[in-house]
């Protein structure tokens, strides 16, 4: 593990666990749906709050924690479909698309009302932004393995929710798709040894479907995004 390696053989890392603490608070407690402030604005703030190792650490954790959250909302879902109709539904966090094309229409999209509050186009949406940017950093202070892929599994969540689970695609959500693509292919680049691509990107990979892209505010559509050709461009390196 280079990374632990690392962090314990580089005295030039110095992380600060009280100060990765009242970040995580105040990004969570000061942002978010409720906060007076557009999102891409909550984003740039909070990107710039997160600058630095600790704040690298922190939006490691922002992202592990809503992977984690939204498995355990989905599996709960699952048991509650079943408890309903007797239909058993497999939470699978590798592949999360059988699972939505079969009962998107009983889901709801976990990332709008998680435990911890933090929004998919606010916190999460940085979080991500964050990771990537910083990617070559990624390894003096926490293992990217894992991290990259949770980052897949939110964009899986996010894409899947797009075909089967009735989330409107807007600029904010195009915005935090593009994102997960971006920021993923960025950690990858850096690995020595990165892991396979998930089914589920392998499988829009090859398409070349287009979505429409509407106006938060209206109905208007505003542009598309082509996430087969966006996957291909930035995880095929």
């Amino acid at each position: 593990m280079r990374w632990l390696q690392r962090l314990l053989g580089d005295g030039r890392v110095q992380l600060d666990a009280g100060r990765q603490e009242a970040l995580l608070r105040e990004v969570q407690h000061r942002y978010g749906a409720r906060a007076q402030l557009r999102f891409s604005e909550q984003v740039g703030a909070v990107t710039e709050m997160l600058d630095g190792d600790d704040g690298l650490v922190v939006a490691a954790r922002i992202v592990s924690q809503v992977a984690d959250e939204a498995h355990a909302d989905l599996q709960t879902q699952a048991h509650e479909v079943h408890r309903r109709t007797g239909r058993r539904l497999l939470v699978n966090r590798r592949n999360y698309r059988p699972l939505w094309a079969e009962a998107g229409a009983s889901l709801r999209w976990p990332l709008f009302t998680l435990p911890c509050g933090f929004h998919p186009y606010a916190q999460v949406a940085a979080a991500v932004a964050v990771v990537g940017s910083q990617a070559s950093r990624l390894d003096r202070v926490t293992d990217p393995n894992p991290l990259v892929t949770h980052v897949f599994e939110v964009l899986d969540l996010t894409t899947a929710s797009w075909e089967y689970g009735r989330v409107r695609i807007d600029t904010d959500a195009a915005v935090l798709a593009d994102r997960l693509i971006t920021s993923a292919g960025q950690i990858l680049a850096t690995m020595d040894d990165p892991p396979r691509l998930p089914p589920p990107v392998r499988e829009l990979m090859r398409r070349n479907n287009a979505f429409d892209v509407h106006d938060p505010n209206g109905p208007r559509a505003v542009g598309a995004i082509n996430l087969g050709a966006r996957m291909r461009e930035r995880l095929l390196v």
